[in-house]
């Protein structure tokens, strides 16, 4: 699994010519050197800093998202990486779509947070049926419908006891007249959902149309628990 993460994280890159792409498959143990001259802390940084991050994602939840994508499998849609980063407030920008094949920032805007998980930042999480609180880690993009929400986007959570209850929760990605980043400046913070990362309603529709059918969303929020108990962090 290790080899096959390392593999991932190279092949995002570019950095593997043909000959040494075709050399790691023939010949596994040629990792391992390639790991050695060029360390995973080196790709993930690279990375981070070839799509131009640092103004927008701090390097550490990059890397904790970066770290999980590469242990996911069955990626339909491998070329993108949704980051959402509920440690920053509501005020900021803190939804990010990410095109690893191209390394580029394709999304970059706000996002609200349960209710009941704080008030401008998220500070409190949670997995179960009527918390209106945030879920956090990593989920996997479903199929859309139409809802009372309007046009939204099923997330399936993928850690259990962690995020597993997000269908059942009707966790969604939707957009929201209270996701406008003007009654953020207004009230001091953005209006906040039942549950949902719903955003604003002039980029829900393309955001949703990028990552549905299988890509990889990573919620991050700064709890203790999570970092203590994901195996994919």
């Amino acid at each position: 699994m290790l080899r096959k993460n390392y593999l991932s994280l190279f092949i995002i890159l570019g950095i593997l010519s043909t000959a040494t792409f075709a050399s790691t498959i023939t010949n596994p143990t040629s990792i391992e050197k390639n790991v050695n001259d060029y360390s995973l802390e080196k790709i993930q940084k690279k990375l981070y800093e070839e799509i131009g991050l640092a103004k927008k994602v701090d390097y550490k939840v990059f890397q904790k998202a970066i770290t999980g994508y590469s242990k996911i499998e069955n990626k339909e849609k491998n070329d993108y990486l949704t980051i959402i980063d509920f440690s920053k407030p509501s005020t900021e920008e803190r939804f990010f779509i990410i095109d690893l094949k191209q390394k580029k920032l394709l999304v970059s805007t706000y996002v609200t947070h349960g209710k009941n998980s704080g008030l401008n930042v998220a500070t409190s999480f949670s997995n179960k049926v009527n918390s209106y609180k945030s879920s956090i880690g990593f989920f996997k993009t479903e199929n859309t419908y139409m809802g009372k929400n309007g046009y939204s986007l099923v997330l399936d959570g993928l850690e259990k006891g962690i995020n597993d209850n997000a269908k059942k929760r009707y966790i969604v990605i939707h957009g929201a007249d209270y996701a406008n980043p003007q009654l953020a400046k207004n009230q001091g913070r953005l209006g906040r959902s039942l549950g949902c990362p719903a955003l604003p309603k002039d980029i829900y529709k393309q955001a949703i149309n990028l990552i549905k059918s299988g890509s990889v969303v990573f919620a991050y929020g700064d709890d203790p628990k999570y970092k203590s108990t994901s195996t994919l962090v």
